[in-house]
């Protein structure tokens, strides 16, 4: 296994914190799907979450904020995978599995929840806020990343390599996920989330020497 530091383990207030946010995530997501960011108010999401107003202002500035958790699970889940990779792991294949894994789809809750993105995404096209929560996500995910590429690239890879890496690879899921909520394509096979996210990584990391040259 890789040799990351372990996080330490979160305390109750900690983790019923996170799971009220992402309980009101899910809502927020739910009437964005059903009614579009404009069709819904802040109060509506915090009556679906079933909380109170001021509950959901004390974590979310807004309504389009309340996404943030939900965007962000993958991420996490994804860097997780990256980091269990044995030490000496191929860099490129190794971010390959991860995506392929993170973004698989092997049960219902798994493309229920790919399917929640697709419509958080659409519903992104036509709202600046959502967008820029979307974005703020993806960048977040990135510097998260970085110290996990560091790690599987070894002490010869420069700050500026691991940069580039983390950010290919961040932008290839963002980019796989952004073309297929633009389509009907399914959850699995070809033109899904994994099989584009695999793609954009092959044409990113075509030109990146860590991502390119043998390890040795």
């Amino acid at each position: 296994m890789s040799t990351q530091p372990s996080t330490p383990p979160l305390s109750l207030t900690e983790r019923r914190k996170l799971a009220t946010q992402l309980e009101i995530a899910h809502a927020a997501a739910e009437l964005f799907t059903a009614h579009g960011p404009d069709g819904t108010t802040a109060e509506a999401i915090a009556g679906r979450a079933g909380v109170a107003l001021r509950t959901f202002y004390r974590y979310f500035r807004n309504k389009q904020d309340a996404v943030g958790p939900l965007l962000a699970v993958g991420g996490e889940r994804w860097r997780a995978l990256l980091a269990a990779s044995e030490p000496g792991a191929d860099l490129p294949e190794a971010l390959r599995g991860a995506i392929s894994e993170a973004l698989a789809a092997p049960d219902e809750a798994a493309a229920d929840g790919l399917r929640q993105a697709r419509g958080l995404l659409r519903a992104a096209v036509d709202d600046p806020a959502l967008r820029a929560v979307w974005y703020r996500v993806n960048q977040e995910s990135e510097e998260k990343l970085r110290p996990v590429v560091a790690e599987l690239a070894g002490e010869g890879a420069s700050p500026l390599e691991v940069r580039l890496a983390a950010a290919a690879a961040t932008d290839a899921i963002r980019i796989a996920l952004e073309t297929w909520s633009e389509t009907d394509a399914d959850v699995t096979g070809p033109g899904s989330p994994a099989d584009l996210a695999v793609r954009c990584l092959r044409e990113l990391m075509g030109g990146m020497g860590l991502l390119t040259r043998p390890r040795g």
